[in-house]
């Protein structure tokens, strides 16, 4: 097998090691294996910093796509290995096969864990229900607990008085909870929200038991938008496992909205005058165009077909399009299951606010260190660790990967249940 001799940006041949056996998958433009060429900025040239030259520049491009050839392709090391070594390396990838199997087990028995809890949690959802619609009045039990944890959350909490009975609906329950999760209440425009004022019921179930898919449904009373009494989106996951371990997103699947007359709040109306080329007669045409609105994640993007995209019918912008509008539509789904109807009384308050709020400026709140940052044992200073880590948003994959269980930042010791 040939291999390709790596070359510095000055110029000089080095060894073919390990350590400079180029990645299968290394971003250059992440900052790996970048030549140490000084960057054209604004700053640069505000802080006084020489310019780069254009024999610089060229030398930068030069590096750059012989980086970029490199890709992919072997140093030559571990070709160069003795045949008991790489007999060695070969049992290696067999312990591999076998870590795998069993990492694939625990992902598969976390998937059922979530399914057997959400089972059991089905009887508290259907008393949160029956709460939220006043069709039950709360004991005083349910009460006292909620109180005691309110107390916890606020020392000034004033107790409610004990001389209240009966059942009461709480008005425009679900609207607030997905109004005060950040990233859903991005999606809902203000003609939405005459719409949303009729849910009365978010509910998550799981397709099969031990099948990598989940289904979100929205529960409507009776409205004059649409005539759908529910509106269900589910998200399927692919069989096996991708590389890193995970369920691998496939697609989602929406329900086709019945709106009524003129009320769909996916398209916008207008009236425009045309006049007749021949008998320059004029009338008045009604056009729709789509947009923005919550009710659009009813009907999902379709990944591209791997086939179109490895034949490159798909430009690379159209294709980066498609992927950003899947991974918010992932994450949109993820964090329903995961965050809004579990908690969903915390969100109505804004309690969970604060929460989801510090895990978005978690990593805003640090900066790259420059190399003289170091100290002289090469460690970092570290004053804040002596509390706790904020909890870390995982982010949609990219490509169509996840997992609707035991994905991100999953405690082995501990599934995560619903």
């Amino acid at each position: 097998m040939s291999s390709e001799i790596p070359i510095t940006p000055s110029g000089n041949i080095t060894a073919p090691t390990p350590q400079n056996t180029p990645l299968q998958h290394a971003p250059i433009a992440a900052g790996l294996s970048r030549p140490t060429v000084p960057d054209i900025s604004e700053d640069n040239e505000e802080e006084g910093e020489p310019e780069v030259t254009k024999e610089q520049a060229a030398l930068l491009g030069m590096v750059q796509g012989r980086l970029a050839s490199l890709i992919g392709k072997s140093s030559g090391y571990i070709e160069s290995l003795p045949t008991e070594v790489k007999r060695s390396i070969e049992a290696l990838k067999g312990v591999q096969v076998k870590q795998n199997e069993l990492h694939d087990r625990y992902k598969r028995e976390c998937l059922a864990l979530e399914q057997k809890y959400l089972e059991l949690a089905k009887p508290l959802y259907e008393r949160r229900h029956a709460i939220i619609s006043g069709s039950a009045e709360p004991t005083t039990e349910e009460v006292e607990q909620g109180e005691k944890q309110s107390v916890k959350d606020d020392e000034e909490y004033t107790p409610l008085p004990k001389d209240i009975t009966g059942a009461h609906e709480i008005p425009e329950f679900w609207l607030t909870a997905l109004r005060n999760h950040l990233g859903i209440s991005d999606l809902i425009t203000d003609r939405d929200a005459g719409a949303l004022k009729y849910l009365k019921d978010v509910r998550l179930a799981y397709l099969e038991e031990g099948k990598p898919a989940f289904k979100i449904s929205f529960h409507f009373a009776p409205n004059e938008y649409f005539e759908n009494e529910v509106l269900e989106k589910t998200y399927l996951f692919r069989d096996e496992l991708g590389y890193t371990g995970d369920f691998i997103y496939d697609r989602a699947i929406g329900t086709e909205i019945k709106w009524k007359d003129d009320k769909d709040l996916t398209k916008e109306f207008e009236i425009k005058k045309q006049r007749n080329k021949n008998t320059n007669r004029t009338r008045l045409v009604r056009k729709a165009r789509p947009t923005e609105s919550f009710f659009n994640f009813f009907n999902p993007a379709v990944p591209p077909a791997d086939d179109a995209v490895e034949k490159g019918d798909i430009d690379e912008e159209e294709l980066e399009e498609i992927e950003d509008k899947l991974e918010l539509d992932y994450q949109i789904g993820e964090d329903l299951r995961e965050k809004v109807i579990p908690r969903a009384v915390d969100y109505f308050t804004g309690k969970a606010i604060e929460y989801d709020i510090m895990d978005e400026d978690d990593d805003d709140e640090y900066e790259d260190l420059d190399d003289d940052d170091d100290d002289d044992e090469g460690r970092f200073d570290d004053d804040d660790s002596d509390e706790d880590p904020l909890p870390r948003r995982r982010g949609p994959p990219k490509g169509r990967g996840g997992a609707p269980a035991g994905s991100g930042n999953v405690n082995p010791e501990e599934c995560k249940q619903q």
